[in-house]
């Protein structure tokens, strides 16, 4: 048992867990490898030549996903020129420029026509027609379309709004896929150790050095590294279904990805913050409002000015004008005529209008205030959870694996000289990997809060799905 413990952990020892990475094929004059001696590479039925043990076969790794590599860039132009989110946006802004043409325009004239007295007593009577138009006074159709020109400036908010929680999403998601990327070449690596380990156990049981149990052991490690293994590739899949739906690409499928997940952004709160007043739509959204609404005030101020109504036309009178001894002697012939009336803004001024447009006015004003301080809060939330991440990151990486590297490595240079038991390299050497673990989970979350930050607080786009959010794993 000692002797199989001891490969085992050459074996383990032979490929560190250090920076995850793709192993090459191996070439068939190096296809098998001693256990005792990691380095001495050899072919089929090879002996080492310290030892004399026979070479056991290389296990072939994996090989991950294949092609030309995508970047950041390349999926927020896919997403921006396939999205519907986009499509809807643009649609709502020339919706609101339509509304505000409209607001502007002059009601339409109306043509008819009339009678009087039509009757053959009467001659006929007298037929004609109209034309009549109400007259907009006190420029109210200019402050209708100014009201409207607000409601479009809002909707440009809105559409700015959009695009960037598009993006939120699809840079969410790139960094969650880089993740996954990262996860799996580090559990591809303790996957091969492990096969590699179960190799080397089955070598030794056929010398007899090794019983059964210990192959089972061996064989059961694997099964389980193999089950996270899979586990992190269905996470991978995952995430880029999600990221073919935001991109609106069916056909995107698991590609690799070209960025650095180490380089995490340096963020300052105050900074954050004043970049976020700077450039929020949600903000401007609220400042549009407040114009929108001193608009409408003086457009209700006006509302009590009547408008004009006149009417106008022409009719032919058939009545006889002049009654001589012998009877009628002449019609009235073509006649004009006209109308003109106002209404008398003498009960109705519109009071409880004013009034209301007022307090709106005084809420918009307020709401301005209100998002600020939401924004605020939001930030010192989001910001909490990113300083928390980045922290961790950096304890990671500058204290945490380095001591547990060396940890592992100490451990099993003990077992090697026979000092330590195995076990506590075994321990080590999984503690080391869950820790890698950790550490990739706090660089994706530190990439994604920071998204959350630099993409002004607005969240992910509200009809695509959004990025699964890693767990946070926080250093003792």
């Amino acid at each position: 048992m000692r002797h199989l413990v001891f490969l085992l952990a050459l074996v383990l020892h032979a490929a560190p867990p250090q920076q995850p990475h793709v192993h090459e094929a191996a070439k068939p004059a190096d296809s098998h490898v001693c256990p005792m001696h990691p380095d001495v590479k050899g072919a089929v039925g090879a002996k080492c030549p310290r030892c004399g043990m026979a070479l056991v076969p290389v296990k072939a790794p994996v090989a991950g996903p294949t092609g030309p590599k995508l970047t950041l860039a390349d999926l927020e132009r896919m997403a921006i020129g396939q999205s519907p989110v986009i499509g809807q946006a643009q649609a709502m802004v020339d919706a609101a420029a339509g509304r505000a043409q409209q607001a502007g325009l002059w009601p339409n004239p109306s043509f008819g026509a009339n009678g009087e007295h039509v009757s053959k007593v009467t001659g006929g009577g007298a037929l004609g027609g109209f034309v009549e138009q109400r007259f907009i006074t006190a420029g109210k159709l200019g402050l209708n379309r100014k009201v409207a020109q607000q409601d479009q400036a809002a909707s440009v908010q809105m559409q700015s709004a959009e695009k960037q929680r598009l993006l939120n999403t699809v840079r969410s998601l790139y960094y969650q896929a880089l993740g996954d990327q990262r996860l799996i070449d580090v559990r591809r690596d303790l996957a091969n150790l492990a096969l590699r380990a179960v190799g080397v156990s089955r070598e030794l049981a056929n010398v007899g050095q090794a019983d059964r149990p210990d192959l089972l052991a061996a064989e059961t490690e694997a099964e389980r590294i193999e089950l996270e293994l899979i586990s992190a590739q269905n996470a991978q899949e995952r995430t880029w279904r999600q990221l073919a739906a935001v991109v609106n690409q069916p056909t995107l499928r698991v590609s690799p990805l070209e960025g650095d997940l180490e380089a995490v952004p340096q963020l300052d709160a105050d900074q954050a913050l004043e970049t976020i007043y700077r450039d929020s739509p949600e903000l401007r959204a609220a400042e549009v409002a407040v114009r929108r609404s001193e608009f409408t005030v003086r457009r209700a101020e006006v509302e009590k000015l009547p408008d004009i109504f006149v009417r106008g036309g022409l009719r032919n009178n058939r009545e006889f004008g002049e009654i001589g001894p012998f009877g009628p002697t002449q019609r009235r012939g073509l006649e004009g005529i006209f109308d003109v009336s106002v209404q008398i803004p003498l009960f109705n001024r519109n009071q409880g209008g004013v009034k209301a447009a007022k307090a709106d006015a005084a809420h918009a004003r307020l709401e301005v205030d209100r998002t600020k301080l939401s924004l605020q809060a939001r930030l010192a939330a989001e910001y909490k959870d990113y300083r928390d991440s980045s922290i961790a990151v950096e304890r990671y990486r500058t204290r945490i694996l380095p001591k547990a590297r060396q940890a592992y490595d100490l451990y099993l240079a003990n077992f090697r000289q026979m000092a330590g038991a195995y076990p506590q390299a075994l321990i080590a050497q999984r503690n080391l990997f869950q820790l890698q673990d950790s550490y990739i989970a706090a660089l994706v979350n530190t990439w994604q809060r920071a998204v959350q930050i630099q993409g002004l607080l607005l969240g992910a786009s509200g009809t695509q799905p959004g990025p699964a959010k890693a767990s946070r794993e926080e250093p003792e």
